[in-house]
């Protein structure tokens, strides 16, 4: 509240060159001389300092000079809270349960569900909640210094501190309703691109809208900005009578610079309505007639908007009532209450009431897109006469159980393949154990393959009852025989291995004759070089007859091989 402030004469005191204040002598020739002046409003300044003198701030002591013992300042904070910071720390209290709801949003449709698309990315739906965390952080600032606005017995900061954030506050939630709707039309593009990704064309008409839209809405808040915070606010404090609210404060609060400052934030709102109608054409169902065009606009634009561009206005309009009329502006120290936070800050704090709920009520934008896809293929096989299977068939039926090595008991090793229980450690191989000769197709050569002889002495099988304990005997017992063989092994891969050796000694079959032994398209002219090859014995008695010489396989490709 402001106090009337007018000169008044010292007090006399006990002579010319005294006088008495609240019953506390000072030197009057040394006021005089230091230019101190005593107010109606109980405060004693001379232009630079002031001071508090009603009592308990009374100073105790005037020295000569001109400093007062155990003074109290004009700017400190003495007196009580009255209604308008009661009602600031009501209203910070609301702002501030609102921001557990806007962290569980940001946490909630910030998340990702699916891989980030470079045309729609992850942080284009975070930007309404970041922008809601600005609005909250701006109006603990702007509601809490309003305390102070009280507690001033001189006007001072604190009034300039709650208008300068309070500002901050307005454009924040401006910025809030224009990203809550362009991320709402980008949201619909996307469900509308899904399906088909070639459907919109990527430079027409409607892309270069929405590439300069955001930045025109964003220039206009800036010129907001620059219009209202670049400027000296020492003039708004100068609110200490009414006289000097009326000659300093008031033209201050209502110059050129906060109307024009206003129709920027009205350009913003328009912005904002054009950005809506723009999605509303492109991503919904049109209608034909001016009625029906009007009666699907409405339906078509979702409850959220309905409300929150109204409040949207109302904030643009309260900021211009306010750069006309001084009385109820909240640069006003003694402004009219019920105005400033009705108008204020009542607009604001319903918007982020109305983003939590739909937030809460909403799902992330991620799983639903993958329900839409669900639905589509669900759709697409019923047209198509497909029947899927239940998901818990594929895990009933996954790879795993068809491994014989996780199944106790089973024939299964572990290793890929599978093994008799009856064939380690109960199978005897030497040196006569069968040999079996592989003719290799691709180099016509002859490799021997011999089965696997173990290298370990018969171990006792296992006659216990656990089948665990029995495929563990057998496997400790193949694994002991391959990394400490006993001498007995030894011998017997010994042995196997000169058989195989003097198997490969063996003469066999004489290799046919190298191409180049041939004369070159040479045919046979008596039977001698058809079948003139001389039979020979081999040392095991046994008679060998060369192949009859033949012409040799002209290649003319790989197939020919």
């Amino acid at each position: 509240m402001l106090l009337p402030r007018d000169l008044i004469p010292f007090p006399n005191g006990r002579n010319s060159s005294d006088t008495a204040i609240h019953d506390v002598h000072f030197n009057l020739t040394t006021l005089r001389e230091w230019n101190y002046t005593l107010y109606t409003n109980g405060t004693l300044s001379n232009g630079s300092r002031c001071y508090l003198t009603p009592p308990p701030y009374t100073p105790v002591e005037l020295l000569s000079n001109g400093t007062f013992i155990n003074a109290t300042s004009c700017y400190e904070p003495v007196d009580p809270i009255g209604s308008r910071a009661a009602a600031g720390v009501a209203f910070a209290v609301a702002y501030g349960l609102c921001l557990i709801g806007i962290l569980v949003n940001l946490n909630k449709h910030g998340r990702l569900h699916l891989p980030a698309e470079k045309r729609f990315r992850p942080v284009g739906r975070r930007w309404q909640w970041y922008w809601a965390i600005w609005v909250v952080a701006t109006a603990f600032v702007s509601l809490f210094t309003t305390v102070d606005v009280d507690r001033f017995r001189v006007v001072g900061l604190p009034i300039i501190l709650t208008s300068f954030f309070w500002f901050l506050m307005q454009q924040g939630a401006l910025a809030l309703a224009w990203e809550a709707v362009r991320h709402w039309g980008s949201w619909q593009e996307r469900q509308f691109v899904d399906p088909n990704p070639f459907i919109l064309p990527d430079h027409d008409r409607r892309s270069r809208v929405e590439f300069w839209l955001p930045l025109w809405f964003y220039l206009w808040l800036w010129l907001n900005f620059f219009l209202v915070f670049p400027r000296n606010w020492g003039q708004i404090q100068l609110q200490r009578d009414p006289d000097q609210a009326a000659a300093r404060a008031a033209p201050a609060a209502t110059d050129a610079r906060f109307k024009a400052a206003s129709f920027c934030l009205l350009v913003c709102w328009l912005t904002v309505v054009f950005s809506l109608r723009h999605s509303l054409r492109h991503y919904k169902p049109r209608n034909r007639g001016w009625v029906n065009k009007a009666r699907g606009l409405f339906r078509s634009t979702p409850l959220r908007f309905r409300l929150i561009l109204p409040l949207a206005l109302v904030i643009v309009g309260f900021q211009v009532f306010v750069s006309f009329s001084f009385p109820n502006s909240i640069l006003n120290a003694g402004g009219n209450l019920a105005s400033i936070y009705a108008g204020g800050y009542g607009p604001t704090l319903l918007i982020l009431v109305i983003q939590i709920v739909w937030g809460l009520r909403t799902p992330n934008e991620d799983k639903e897109l993958v329900r839409q896809r669900r639905r589509r293929g669900e759709q697409m096989d019923r047209e198509m006469g497909v029947v899927r299977k239940p998901a818990w068939w594929r895990r009933v039926n996954a790879s795993w159980q068809h491994d014989p090595s996780d199944i106790p008991g089973g024939n299964g090793n572990g290793n890929g393949y599978h093994q008799s229980n009856n064939t380690i450690g109960t199978a005897d191989a030497g040196a006569d154990s069968p040999v079996v000769a592989r003719q290799d197709s691709r180099a016509g050569l002859v490799a021997m393959s011999k089965e696997s002889v173990p290298t370990t002495t018969p171990s006792a099988a296992y006659a216990g009852k656990s089948e665990r304990r029995r495929v563990e005997r057998v496997r400790n017992a193949a694994a002991a025989g391959v990394l400490f063989p006993s001498p007995e092994g030894r011998a017997a891969e010994l042995e196997a291995q000169a058989a195989r050796r003097a198997e490969a000694m063996r003469e066999g079959p004489a290799p046919p004759p190298f191409p180049s032994d041939f004369p070159r398209l040479r045919e046979p002219q008596t039977a001698t070089d058809v079948s003139g090859a001389v039979e020979r014995t081999t040392p095991g008695n046994e008679t060998v007859t060369p192949p009859a010489a033949v012409h040799p396989m002209r290649v003319r490709s790989m197939l020919d091989i």
